[in-house]
C-alpha cells in the first residue's frame, strides 16, 4: 500500500469537518471556544431527529480518501443509534445514492455495539472510533448526507472528510456501492440475499455478515454463493461454508492455553478478514428472548486481493445452514449484511431500506 506514496502529484488536499463544513482552505479553526478563537470551537453537530445532514458537498473531479466519525454516549435507546443513523453517499449529481447503509452496519458493527476492527480498510478503535479507508473516486460531484431516523436528536456527532481534488480518473473509473439488506428470519431452505439486481461492469470488493443465531448448536456451514454475469440455477463462485469464506476453520474453536482440554470461541480481526465479534450467551434454543439473550456473530471479509468481476451484473447470496455433531440441518437465524462493490453508473436503484423498526437490532 505504500508503492508510490512518494509521488509528486498537483493534487489538493482538503478536509471537511463541523468546524470546515465546505473544506475550504484557510477556513479551518475558526470557531472560538472559552480558550479563545481557534481552539477547539466546534468540533461537533447535533443530528436532528427526522432531518437530513449533509456532510459533505464537493465538486470534481476527485476522489475520498478517508473519513472518520464518532457519535456521542446517549441514555435513551443507545442500543439502537447505530442502525437508526443512515449514511448515504451519492455520485455525479445522481437521484439514487450508491451507499445506503445504517452507520454501525457500515463499518461493521451491527448489533449496536461497538466492536474494535483492525482490518484495511474498515478500522473502528474504542470507543467507537468508526475511520472509512475505502478509495471513493468522483469525477463530477460527491454528496454525503446522514439521516436522524432516532427516536431523538443525537447531539455529539463528531466528523472529518479528508479528500483530494484534481485527481486523474481514467475513463473506465468505477464508483464505490455498498449496500444492507436483513432477512428477519430465515425461511428453512431459503437463502439470505446480500446483493442482488446489480446492473453493469464491476468489481465486488467486500462483505460484512451478522448473524443472530435463533437456535443452538453451530450456525456457520451455509455456503456464500456468487451468480454472476449470466448464471441462473448455479453459481460460478460458491464457497464452502460461512466459516470458511470468512477465513477461519472448525468452528473458530481455539484451544485454552492453560487448558488443552478447555475450547471456545477465538475471535480474530485482520487486514483482509475477521470474525471480530460475538456475545458470550449460551446457544440454545430461543424461546424469551428477552431472558435467554440472543448471540450475535460479526464477521467481514474484504476481498482486495481477489475482486470478483462481473461485466453485466452480479447476485450474492449466503445458506443458513448448521451442524449438530451428526447432520447438517437448515436453520431460521436473523442475518443482515453489507455489500461492498465497485461499478460503472449509471445503477440500479436499490430495495427500500426497511424501517427503523424493522431494522431494530436484537
Amino acid at each position: 500500500m505504500l508503492d508510490g506514496l512518494y509521488t509528486l502529484q498537483s493534487l489538493q488536499s482538503r478536509s471537511i469537518s463541523a468546524e470546515n463544513p465546505q473544506g475550504k482552505p484557510g477556513f479551518g479553526g475558526q470557531a472560538a471556544s472559552n480558550l479563545g478563537v481557534g481552539r477547539k470551537g466546534s468540533p461537533q453537530i447535533t443530528l436532528k431527529q427526522g432531518k437530513t445532514t449533509v456532510l459533505a458537498d464537493i465538486d470534481g473531479p476527485g476522489m475520498l480518501r478517508h473519513f472518520w466519525f464518532t457519535v456521542g454516549v446517549h441514555s435513551v435507546h443507545q442500543d439502537f443509534i447505530l442502525r437508526n443513523l443512515i449514511l448515504r453517499l451519492y455520485w455525479d449529481n445522481e437521484e439514487d445514492p450508491s451507499v445506503e447503509v445504517p452507520l454501525g452496519d457500515f463499518f461493521c458493527c451491527g448489533f449496536g455495539a461497538v466492536s474494535v476492527v483492525n482490518s484495511l480498510p474498515i478500522v473502528v478503535n474504542p470507543q467507537g472510533g468508526y475511520n472509512s479507508y475505502w478509495e471513493m473516486p468522483f469525477k463530477k460531484h460527491a454528496r454525503m448526507t446522514i439521516t436522524n431516523e432516532h427516536a431523538d436528536d443525537v447531539s455529539g456527532f463528531y466528523y472529518a472528510i479528508n479528500y483530494t481534488l484534481g485527481d486523474q480518473l481514467p475513463e473506465n473509473c468505477g464508483y464505490f456501492h455498498a449496500q444492507w439488506r436483513r432477512t428477519n428470519v430465515v425461511k428453512l431452505g431459503h437463502d439470505h440475499v446480500i446483493l442482488d439486481g446489480v446492473k453493469g461492469k464491476g468489481l465486488y470488493v467486500g462483505t460484512y455478515l451478522a448473524l443472530a443465531a435463533l437456535g443452538r448448536y453451530w450456525w456457520g456451514e451455509g455456503e456464500m454463493k456468487f451468480f454472476i454475469d449470466s448464471d441462473t440455477n448455479r453459481p460460478t463462485i460458491c464457497g464452502t461454508g460461512v466459516e470458511d469464506y470468512f477465513g477461519g476453520a472448525w468452528c473458530y474453536w481455539k484451544m485454552d492455553e492453560q487448558d488443552a482440554t478447555d475450547y471456545r470461541i477465538g475471535t480474530y480481526s485482520t487486514p483482509f478478514l475477521g470474525y471480530h465479534f460475538h456475545t458470550n450467551n449460551a446457544n440454545r434454543k430461543i424461546n424469551n428472548y428477552a431472558q435467554e439473550g440472543v448471540p450475535c456473530h460479526g464477521l467481514y471479509r474484504w476481498h482486495i486481493q481477489d475482486p470478483i468481476y462481473f461485466q453485466k451484473g452480479l447476485r450474492v447470496t449466503i445458506q443458513d445452514i448448521g451442524h449438530d455433531d451428526h447432520a447438517l440441518f437448515e436453520r431460521s437465524d436473523d442475518l443482515s449484511s453489507v455489500a461492498y462493490w465497485y461499478q460503472s453508473e449509471p445503477h440500479a436503484p436499490f430495495p427500500t431500506l426497511p424501517s427503523a423498526l424493522e431494522r431494530r437490532p436484537r
